[in-house]
């Protein structure tokens, strides 16, 4: 049976743990790297150093199958894709054919958005001429997420989603978005009542399709799920039993 290992830097590794496991049954390890978050104003070096060293741990401790990078930032500004590595970018050929007006936003971390590899990943997807994309910094929202906040402060989030995306949406007739930091997917509720005109663009079911295409048969008789945080444990097993995880959480030192 497969082992999976998902990371990121706090809660966001969920929304592609959820859409792994609707597609077939593994044994998932989820890391949330809290003491490094937010991976989304991290240099590139910084950012180089983390991950690096968080792979190399993840996989001498548990000799996983696989390893999901699941956080948009780190896969835009290092090459991480391998046999063994997924990783998780800006869906833009599903927005391509979801936009109607050819004006898509990307919705990421700051780090993200200014990074050469953005750039760089718009250019290799060759998108047509006739459509243009328009990069938006995220980071307020992803803080939403992790503070919490998403889940006992809605009228709040509502009014930091506004400031964020009104602007941009309506100037520039943007019609599809793709929320390109996994902890924007624990918004999309809100993002859809505050903006039903806008397709918001998720790519959980994407990145789990590329991980059963390279277990592919090597699958388990049921779902398991093990946490481990390298931030405060009872914190974060708190902010999981409010959104109906009640998983035991182990600390992993990095």
């Amino acid at each position: 049976m497969a082992k999976i290992v998902v990371f990121d830097s706090g809660l966001g590794s969920l929304s592609i743990i959820k859409e792994i496991q609707k597609i077939g049954k593994n044994d998932i390890i989820y890391f949330a790297d809290q003491k490094n978050y937010p991976y989304g104003v991290k240099s590139q070096a910084q950012l180089s150093t983390i991950i690096k060293k968080t792979i190399n741990l993840l996989e001498e401790k548990f000799m996983p199958d696989i390893i999901v990078v699941a956080s948009n930032t780190p896969s835009l500004m290092l090459d991480l894709s391998t046999k063994k590595i997924v990783d998780v970018k800006p869906p833009l050929k599903v927005a391509i054919k979801k936009s109607k007006s050819k004006r898509i936003g990307i919705l990421a971390t700051k780090s993200a958005i200014n990074s050469k590899g953005l750039t760089d990943y718009i250019e290799e997807e060759n998108i047509p001429k006739s459509y243009k994309i328009f990069k938006i910094n995220g980071s307020n929202l992803v803080n939403l997420v992790e503070s919490g906040k998403f889940l006992n402060n809605k009228k709040y989030c509502k009014k930091i989603i506004k400031e964020n995306l009104e602007n941009i949406v309506i100037s520039e007739k943007i019609d599809t978005i793709t929320l390109s930091s996994t902890h924007l997917l624990f918004l999309k509720l809100l993002l859809k009542k505050e903006f039903p005109e806008i397709e918001f663009i998720d790519p959980g079911n994407i990145v789990a399709t590329k991980v059963f295409s390279k277990i592919k048969n090597n699958k388990s008789k049921r779902n398991s799920l093990k946490i481990f945080t390298s931030g405060d444990v009872i914190s974060f097993k708190n902010k999981l039993n409010k959104i109906g995880i009640s998983n035991k959480v182990n600390f992993l030192s990095i």
